[in-house]
């Protein structure tokens, strides 16, 4: 019998070169292989196999691989282990395989690059009529805000997304897509970070290795094999596209070699809340995890209303909890960092300093939690810009070479942090033997006042004639831009060291510590670490004065579960993170600590009024710097004169 006899056979085929994309159902019957193929070709008139090809540890483009016009595409349903929609069977997710024709051809078999996603089918989109409302009293039940609308899903099969082909399959890679749990045409419920969405890659990445059920339909069907893969599969996306490999990875699937999440959100607490503070994403301001919800739940349409009473309205609705912000197991259930113990799959995690979408302390607690692990390796890729941004290619491709097609290309010796520089282009990182720095040690700086003006931010000792206390008056009318920028005004309190005479590099976690009094039971406390002067030039090498942020509720400065009502007047200790950084602060600039109570860009806006007065000799700032505080140089007086 012919040696390239399958055990699947490809029916309904369509010509790719007349635009169509092929769609080919996998049925499990021996035949001899002899059908048409991609590009006119016939299995019997297969010449010498092409194979991957590697130099200098990456995986080469194959010519044979490259054209579009020569790929198998298929789409089929792989059985998972849960029934999220409660319908009684277990619910099936939707996938699509682009893989080069020799895998049909001269059964040559390939890893995986897999990508998924809640968004492939299409969104609801931001309107903000379905947002909450900010303008809200901190600790007061929010009024209602409508639910989102039903939406049709956009796209159709068998092409679920056409995103990383490009990049993968002309170097020896399959490509496989899955739309997320409710979204497209997988069935089940959207949870948002709920267990469905770790096990449903888990499914996908089983049935590459045939230990899950595949099929052609999303009920009933024949069954599909991956017979084409050699069952290694690497995983990642942006975003929630970069959440859901981080989620497979914590389920311990075999087959899951290497992730690289890209500006991923790993807890949804962190992404919503703020050490016990309601606090919206950057451009989002007003959504929390049910809007969200409704954003994706493009799934069928015979379990929607379901769907959004069990999920949306019966779990999310008390779990979330916008009167106290705080820490409770609907969100613990929800936080990728409990979930750490059985992901074995070495990790490149990639972000941007200046992503307020995405902060960046959620790469940065998984990466510092899988380093101390220790059994797993472990890169960072660290930009300067904002949400999104892969690492270069090149190291992708020697991530995904060393761990998916078995080269020892020694990429585990690599440096383990590459932080592009400021003035850099992405594709161009500098190496370091770690994030952060190993050299950075933590600074204290003491605040010495002179409000409503600009106070102090010194490393010496505080002249005792520097007043105790100083005050400042909510007002979320004012952004916090406008009140670094001020030369006065009581709605913020700043203190500002002296110009730097030489660059200073930050590398890690600024800390803050304030000793603070409420006039009112609850209030937002806000801070900014900005670079001054504030330079507005877009084509200035400075394209962001602000070095970081922080945000936090004064009401759980002893636990991020349970929120105390502040005695107005009395003072309490609130010590917390800002997000990570990694800075070089030019010579010539000032660094100032911009303390405020509502940011206008992120929390609630309560009615303006609220008055925190700080105890200044108990109120420090830790920055972490290359060098430790030797490395700090400050201008003289004369010659800032």
């Amino acid at each position: 019998m012919d040696s390239r006899i399958r055990r699947t056979t490809l029916i309904d085929l369509a010509s790719s070169r007349k635009g169509l994309s092929l769609h080919f159902l996998l049925v499990p019957i021996a035949i001899v292989a002899s059908v048409c193929l991609p590009g006119g070709l016939h299995a019997e008139e297969s010449e010498a196999a092409a194979v991957p090809v590697f130099k200098d540890g990456e995986a080469q483009v194959v010519p044979a691989f490259e054209d579009p016009d020569r790929w198998i595409r298929h789409d089929l349903w792989v059985e998972t282990e849960f029934d999220s929609d409660k319908d009684g069977k277990l619910d099936r997710v939707h996938v699509a395989v682009t893989r080069p024709q020799e895998t049909e051809i001269d059964g040559l078999k390939l890893p995986v690059v897999y990508v998924t996603s809640p968004y492939f089918a299409g969104t609801a989109g931001n309107d903000l009529e379905y947002f909450w409302d900010p303008k809200h009293e901190l600790g007061e039940t929010p009024p209602e805000h409508k639910k989102g609308p039903r939406f049709e899903r956009k796209g159709l099969r068998p092409i679920i997304a056409k995103t990383h082909l490009k990049e993968w399959v002309p170097r020896g890679y399959i490509v496989v897509h899955s739309s997320s749990p409710g979204t497209g045409l997988s069935q089940g419920c959207p949870t948002v970070g709920g267990s469905n969405e770790s096990l449903a890659p888990k499914a996908v990445i089983d049935w590459l290795n045939g230990r899950a059920k595949g099929f052609t339909a999303p009920d009933g069907g024949e069954p599909v094999l991956a017979y084409w893969t050699t069952g290694k599969v690497g995983m990642t996306g942006t975003s929630y596209n970069g959440t859901l490999p981080l989620a497979a990875a914590t389920t311990g699937v075999e087959g899951l070699e290497a992730i690289i999440p890209i500006a991923p959100n790993t807890s949804y607490y962190h992404y919503y809340r703020s050490n016990g503070l309601v606090r919206h994403p950057g451009g989002y301001l007003g959504e929390d995890i049910d809007v969200l919800y409704d954003f994706i739940h493009s799934g069928n349409p015979e379990f929607w209303e379901a769907c959004n009473c069990d999920v949306r309205d019966e779990e999310m609705g008390p779990g979330m909890d916008r009167e106290t912000g705080d820490y409770n197991d609907f969100w613990a259930g929800r936080d990728y960092l409990n979930q750490l113990e059985k992901l074995r799959a070495p990790v490149l995690m990639a972000h941007g300093f200046n992503d307020w979408n995405v902060v960046p302390e959620h790469s940065y607690r998984i990466t510092a939690a899988l380093k101390k692990k220790g059994n797993v390796p472990v890169q960072i890729y660290y930009h300067q810009g904002g949400h999104g941004g892969p690492p270069p290619m090149k190291m992708m491709n020697r991530w995904f070479t060393r761990y998916l097609h078995g080269i020892e290309n020694k990429v585990e010796e690599d440096a383990k942090a590459w932080i592009v520089r400021e003035a850099d282009e992405k594709g161009e990182p500098t190496a370091y033997p770690d994030y952060p720095h190993p050299d950075a040690q933590p600074v204290e700086l003491k605040l010495q006042g002179n409000a409503p003006e600009q106070g102090a931010l010194t490393l010496g000792s505080v002249s005792p004639s520097s007043p105790a206390t100083e005050m400042l008056v909510d007002n979320v009318s004012f952004d916090g831009k406008t009140l670094a920028k001020a030369e006065s005004t009581n709605h913020r309190l700043i203190y500002v060291t002296p110009k730097l005479a030489e660059p200073v590099h930050l590398s890690g976690v600024a800390r803050i510590s304030v000793r603070v009094a409420s006039s009112k039971p609850a209030a937002n406390l806000s801070v900014w670490l900005v670079s001054l002067p504030w330079n507005d030039d877009p084509q200035a090498k400075i394209t962001d004065n602000i070095i970081t942020r922080g945000w936090a509720d004064p009401q759980n400065q002893e636990s991020m579960r349970s929120s105390q009502p502040l005695q107005p007047g009395q003072f309490y200790d609130v010590s917390f993170d800002l997000q990570p950084d990694d800075q070089i602060i030019p010579a010539g600039q000032q660094i100032g600590l911009l303390i405020m109570s509502s940011d206008r860009e992120f929390t609630l806006w309560p009615k303006p009024g609220t008055e925190l007065t700080f105890d200044l000799r108990a109120t420090k700032l830790m920055l972490p710097v290359v060098g430790g505080e030797a490395a700090i140089k400050f201008e003289s007086a004369a010659a800032t004169e």
